[in-house]
């Protein structure tokens, strides 16, 4: 886990964010929706176009559906082959980086953004999220600020992701727990896999 960064806000009711930052992601927003979330999946390299126009740093060629949601792309990094799937949610008030061949499944929320609850202005706190190559994040999961789901991991559908996921296991519940380890099969297409000396952790 990592430390959480705490805003200054003198009150609950002011937001610890720039001016300047919320109005561009503003623009940010509509511009998605006009230019990409009509998008069929085929248009990958337009939506990849608008990302990187709006500061999100992509290495080879990640994929995002046109109906993720992203809400800060500045702070987004997406390495090669990995995936933000239908209706997925990346909450980035902090960074989140996706490393090649992870895959974000439906509906799963990378969440950023939490609140200290100790002091009665509860003022935002935000901590980066890691997610390691070849890992795979069921639909509905919640992964909370400060997490990292280590290499070839595998996160439950639906599961809470409050600590750090060991990598190649597979964890589920809430909170998510280690049920087991991942083992890959070795086949043809697996002998010339970049991560293949990982698949018997």
């Amino acid at each position: 886990m990592r430390n959480k960064r705490t805003y200054d806000q003198k009150s609950a009711y002011e937001s610890g964010r720039s001016l300047s930052g919320r109005v561009l992601q503003i623009i940010w927003e509509y511009s998605w929706i006009l230019a990409c979330s009509w998008t069929p999946k085929a248009f990958n390299p337009w939506r990849l176009f608008w990302l990187r126009l709006f500061g999100a740093k992509l290495y080879g060629t990640p994929f995002v559906h046109q109906r993720a949601r992203i809400l800060v792309p500045w702070n987004l990094t997406m390495h090669h082959r990995s995936a933000l799937g239908d209706r997925s949610n990346a909450y980035t008030l902090d960074e989140i980086e996706l490393k090649a061949r992870c895959t974000i499944a439906q509906e799963a929320y990378l969440c950023t953004g939490t609140h200290k609850f100790d002091d009665i202005n509860i003022p935002l706190q935000t901590a980066k999220i890691v997610v390691g190559e070849d890992v795979f994040v069921g639909a509905r999961a919640f992964v909370l600020p400060g997490v990292s789901i280590g290499d070839g991991a595998v996160v439950g559908a639906a599961s809470v992701v409050a600590a750090d996921v060991p990598p190649w296991t597979i964890s589920a519940g809430n909170p998510a727990r280690v049920l087991g380890k991942r083992v890959i099969a070795k086949t043809d297409s697996s002998a010339s896999h970049p991560s293949n000396l990982s698949f018997n952790p």
